[in-house]
């Protein structure tokens, strides 16, 4: 058995296992486990992964029938005439792992989208893990991967900067297109879990280099850089994400509404002032990009004592409002990169956030305690010039 295979199976073991033993929460925020297990692989490293319950019940329904002890189809309850027939603005396109429909692979359902059409391409893709790297490039607009659920659908890939010759090129996921919409899927990798200072551990679960794409009750999972949020305007609504060093970062202009963020980073001693973790990394390089995440009635928790971001570029520009933080936060609540000709550039700010992390009167002196009309730009999607490009979920 390859090696990726290996991995594979258990993965699939694994989430069996906890599928079996968990009751799913409707709070995302319990749904963090941390499996380490160790396995020699050639001369590959243990492998450490985070790992979601995903329901496998079903999948057990359709290998076995319960009543009458026998096999049946894989494909028994597969839902009938689906995918539904082209439209003239949409065409749906079938991912199942069992081969109950278009496609086994998403990349596949991905290559068979025509090149720059306008119509809308709906790829559903079925429970399970999708064990791929995964590449929608340019000239495939207007796509959705709809999933089953952030606990119930994954695409899952491993590589990190060093296997991939850079953080950027790491990406179990990469996003060029326009347009792009994700639904109730998770994306994730797998890689071992680093340690801070380690390098070439960075391991991108998806990276989003296109304009106006929206994620809709999606899942991000990964440790160090789990989302690259590259560039172009982007739209998060409850969504799911974890990480532990830099685990949002990039040069987008983003807004994250009604989001967890869940800091995976080691705990850290009663009174230790050590740092080991940060949410954003944002990467504007100059006052002439038109840039800067956004984070809107979010929630910031987990383990470590970590910031709230740090000036991976000069003119960095993040934004914290209405946000529950809990006590992970160090007071001092950012970082200028240990750049201080950064802070009369970089844009830092928070406005009626609540929680023990939330409190300022430790914070930075560049950090900046927004009023009212100052919050009022980052506040809601006509900061991401939503209504131009921004469409309901049901669409």
């Amino acid at each position: 058995m390859s090696p990726k295979s290996l991995c594979f199976t258990v993965l699939v073991a694994v989430f069996s296992v906890l599928a079996s033993r968990v009751v799913i929460n409707p709070t995302p925020q319990v749904l963090k486990y941390v499996v380490d297990f160790g396995l020699t692989i050639s001369s590959s490293p243990s492998i450490v992964a985070m790992f979601i319950p995903f329901d496998f019940d079903d999948l057990r329904r359709h290998h076995k029938n319960p009543d009458k002890g026998k096999p049946v189809s894989v494909c028994e309850d597969f839902p009938p005439n689906f995918p539904p027939p082209e439209t003239n603005t949409t065409l749906t396109l079938c991912v199942d792992r069992n081969g109950c429909c278009n496609f086994t692979t998403v990349q596949a359902a991905v290559d068979a989208v025509p090149n720059l059409s306008i119509k809308r391409t709906v790829i559903w893709i079925n429970s399970g893990i999708y064990y791929e790297k995964v590449i929608v490039p340019k000239t495939k607009p207007n796509i959705t991967f709809q999933g089953q659920g952030y606990t119930s659908t994954a695409i899952a890939w491993n590589d990190t900067a060093l296997s991939a010759n850079g953080t950027f090129f790491s990406g179990s996921v990469q996003v060029f297109s326009t347009n792009f919409i994700a639904k109730n899927i998770s994306f994730m990798n797998v890689a071992p879990i680093p340690h801070p200072g380690d390098v070439g551990a960075q391991a991108v679960a998806i990276r989003i280099a296109g304009d106006q794409a929206a994620f809709w009750g999606c899942g991000f999972f990964g440790a160090q850089d789990t989302l690259h949020d590259d560039r172009g305007r982007h739209y998060f609504k409850d969504c799911y994400i974890q990480g532990s060093i830099d685990f949002i970062f990039g040069n987008g202009k983003s807004l994250y509404e009604g989001c967890q963020l869940l800091s995976m980073a080691n705990p850290v001693a009663p009174g230790s002032k050590s740092i080991n973790g940060a949410v954003t990394a944002h990467g504007r390089a100059s006052a002439d990009e038109n840039s800067g995440f956004a984070f809107v009635n979010c929630s910031v928790g987990g383990t470590g004592r970590i910031w709230l971001g740090r000036a991976w570029r000069p003119f960095s520009r993040v934004v914290f409002a209405l946000t529950s933080m809990t006590d992970i936060i160090a007071p001092e609540g950012w970082n200028d990169f240990n750049d201080p000709t950064r802070d009369q550039s970089i844009f830092y700010g928070e406005y009626n956030c609540t929680g023990a992390g939330a409190n300022m009167s430790g914070r930075a002196a560049y950090v900046q305690r927004l009023n009212d009309t100052q919050a009022s730009v980052f506040l809601n999607t006509s900061y991401i010039d939503g209504d131009q490009w921004l469409l309901s979920y049901d669409t």
